[in-house]
């Protein structure tokens, strides 16, 4: 067969496993084997925010608590996992509180879905997942361009602290629904987001209203009532890694890519810039007043002109002020203030995080 044969057949219902796991880039989930690790490694409280591994979102609203780090306990063939641990209990999830863990997906890489036509595409979402706590779980599929829809899918945690496989096929008519196919079910070919896959650990009657893979219009629909109370002990822990999200009703076996461009992927999003040494440096002039300014040029383009924050504050001489100054995606200048003559005026020895998080 020609190349292009191989991969149209490849994409149909009856794809070639083998044939569709020699396809490089046909994971569409950042960091699936949770290599790059950029914020912290050691256990972090989830804070709504991305606290620990690059592009896993950590939810959470409730009257426990969890935390979230590294782990080396993985399956075979992985570095890294995820590690969740729930160091406060929640026994009882009242309505509106939740705990979670996603990931956004840019818009522009989900086009071959082809979304918001008769020709929407089956799509696999492959992980391997470790719990003590066995029972029913559910991923949420949020697909948030156009109109949002949601999708709901129970899978079980059948044996404790055993490391299992869980493959689920996601289909733009899932429950003989047509929102996807429709005109609403569109994702725009910009870089906003696109979907959001969510692993739920918690959910309170406000959004567990969800009928099991079915599409639903009800934005309050995150799991179902069936999802287990991952809260309720601090034994619970949680561990994910080998994420996969591709093209067909196939789970593949798991894309291992290169750290390289596994960083370099998740640097679109986040990326920090360290100064060591006397840089920049400005000299004073006649009116008692000088700046200097150096351009940083980011390791790779960002998705958007991030947002720059101060991580670690320089050290000064003869000024007292270092501040970002023009911002975009590619690059970051970095000005230092002196209203003092005499000498030289330097900021050494600072560290600046710029994120520019879908």
């Amino acid at each position: 067969m020609t190349k292009a044969r191989d991969i149209a057949s490849a994409t149909t219902p009856n794809a070639n496993a083998a044939l569709l796991a020699t396809f490089p880039h046909r994971n569409l989930i950042i960091n699936g084997a949770m290599q790059c690790w950029q914020r912290a490694t050691a256990a972090t409280a989830a804070s709504n925010s991305y606290n620990t591994v690059d592009r896993f979102y950590m939810n959470k609203s409730n009257d426990g608590a969890y935390t979230t780090e590294q782990s080396t306990d993985t399956p075979t063939g992985t570095g890294f996992s995820l590690k969740a641990q729930v160091t406060t209990a929640d026994t009882s999830i009242s309505a509106a509180q939740y705990a979670y863990i996603h990931q956004n997906i840019e818009a522009q890489n989900l086009q071959a879905l082809q979304y918001g036509t008769s020709n929407a595409k089956n799509i696999t979402l492959s992980f391997q997942v470790k719990s003590n706590k066995t029972g029913t779980y559910t991923i949420v599929v949020r697909k948030l361009d156009t109109t949002t829809y949601h999708l709901v899918i129970e899978y079980t945690i059948n044996s404790a602290n055993t490391w299992e496989k869980k493959e689920i096929t996601i289909s733009p008519t899932a429950g003989s629904t047509s929102l996807i196919t429709a005109s609403g079910g569109a994702i725009a070919n910009d870089n906003g987001t696109g979907f959001q896959i969510g692993w739920n650990l918690a959910f309170g009657s406000n959004y567990n209203g969800a009928t099991n893979n079915t599409w639903s219009s009800n934005t309050s629909h995150y799991a179902t009532s069936n999802q287990v109370n991952w809260m309720d002990s601090t034994s619970n822990n949680f561990y994910l890694t080998q994420v996969q999200l591709e093209l067909g009703d196939t789970a593949t076996p798991f894309e291992h890519r290169s750290f390289g461009d596994e960083l370099a992927m998740c640097q679109r999003y986040y990326q920090t810039y360290k100064a060591g040494g006397y840089n920049p440096r400005a000299y004073a002039n006649l009116n008692n007043y000088s700046y200097a300014a150096q351009e940083v040029s980011f390791a790779t383009a960002m998705r958007a002109t991030p947002t720059a924050t101060e991580t670690d504050a320089p050290t000064f001489s003869n000024c007292d002020l270092l501040r970002p100054g023009s911002l975009n995606k590619n690059t970051c200048s970095f000005i230092v203030d002196s209203d003092t003559s005499g000498g030289a005026y330097y900021a050494r020895d600072w560290e600046y995080e710029f994120d520019a998080e879908l």
